[in-house]
């Protein structure tokens, strides 16, 4: 049976190139990467989630690409990226550090952000040096860092041990997807798109996910069913936003609440109304509005945020005035502003930010 393509035209069809070339991860393992954007622009890394491609970033590509150098990769098993016996989130981090030793140059930042099991991968390298040297921000869109099945609701009933028994069996199903049907794309948009998602980002998201192998979804599904990675979240030490959709069932937002809670530099929480969890597909605008807002306010990596981050600690310590802890908040105000999200980072979390919790 043959695989669905992306959509040929529109916002959602993806961008060609400017160049491509084959990364190679710790165990061998070769990874398809994209580089969109002129050279010597600020650099943002776009990791996609389970069941996607580079293809799934094709809005934020076409829009980052006119001033930015974006790169993007497939992760190991899906789009042009060979499936590998070896699915693990050790794997994960090891492809992320492959990635950025090929594209970036030493010590070079980048604003890495990353969707639902590319949020995971985020997590997964937090502690990794070769993460840690390129690393300006991150931004974690529609994701988790544990139970994520258990606190699924995809399966709409009580939570417990049936929800829980059920959702592994369906996020774990071998049976292949088929083709695009009507009914798919009913399945699809009520397992991982809000209500009001329209009907051709509901058919360019489902071309997508049609296309990953049932190998690999299913033996990626038993990773996301055992993740643990609370202390990779406590590992991420940059300023990293966080993006949830209020109508996702995959990871909906008590995920992203903990992140916000567990992060040491959390820039802030935006929820966006109705959106389901393809929030860079089903919000495109505000996906990347964050991001080009991380990347004026960290991009180039100098230390006035962190030398600023330090002030506000020490503000603290000191007994200084509220205003100087809210230093890293500030970059999710004025997009929130904009934008009509949600934000729910408040003076708490503005203390939280500025005492390094």
């Amino acid at each position: 049976m043959s695989r669905p393509t992306p959509v040929l035209s529109g916002p959602y069809a993806p961008p060609a190139p400017s160049r491509e070339l084959t990364a190679v991860s710790a165990d061998g393992a070769r990874l398809h990467v994209e580089v969109h954007g002129p050279a010597g622009a600020p650099a943002v890394v776009l990791a996609h989630g389970w069941t996607c491609s580079t293809a799934f970033w094709a809005a934020q590509i076409r829009d980052l690409a006119a001033d930015h150098r974006v790169i993007a990769y497939d992760q190991r098993g899906h789009g042009r990226s060979p499936a590998s016996r070896v699915c693990s989130t050790d794997a994960l981090a090891d492809d992320l550090e492959a990635v950025l030793a090929a594209t970036l140059a030493p010590g070079e930042k980048a604003v890495i952000a990353g969707h639902s099991m590319g949020g995971m991968t985020v997590m997964a390298a937090a502690g990794r040096p070769g993460f840690q040297e390129h690393a300006a921000a991150v931004l974690l869109c529609s994701t988790g860092s544990s139970q994520l099945v258990a606190r699924s609701t995809v399966v709409p009933i009580r939570a417990g041990r049936l929800r829980t028994w059920l959702t592994r069996r369906i996020l774990g199903s071998r049976a292949p997807l088929g083709p695009v049907t009507p009914t798919a794309l009913r399945i699809l948009k009520y397992g991982t798109m809000g209500p009001g998602s329209a009907r051709h980002v509901v058919e360019a998201c489902a071309r997508i996910v049609h296309a990953c192998p049932r190998r690999v979804r299913h033996s990626w599904s038993r990773v996301l069913d055992l993740l643990d990675l609370d202390h990779g979240v406590r590992q991420l030490g940059v300023p990293t936003a966080v993006v949830v959709g209020t109508a996702d069932r995959l990871t909906p937002p008590v995920h992203a609440r903990f992140l916000a809670s567990a992060l040491p530099r959390c820039v802030g929480v935006t929820e966006l109304p109705g959106i389901g969890h393809m929030t860079p597909m089903e919000a495109p605008e505000q996906v990347t509005g964050r991001i080009r807002d991380l990347v004026a306010a960290y991009g180039r990596g100098s230390d006035d945020a962190t030398d600023a981050a330090d002030a506000s600690r020490a503000a603290v310590a000191t007994g200084a005035s509220r205003a100087a802890v809210e230093t890293d908040a500030a970059v999710a105000t004025g997009v929130n502003r904009a934008t009509g999200a949600t934000d729910s980072t408040t003076d708490e979390d503005a203390a939280r930010i500025g005492e390094g919790a």
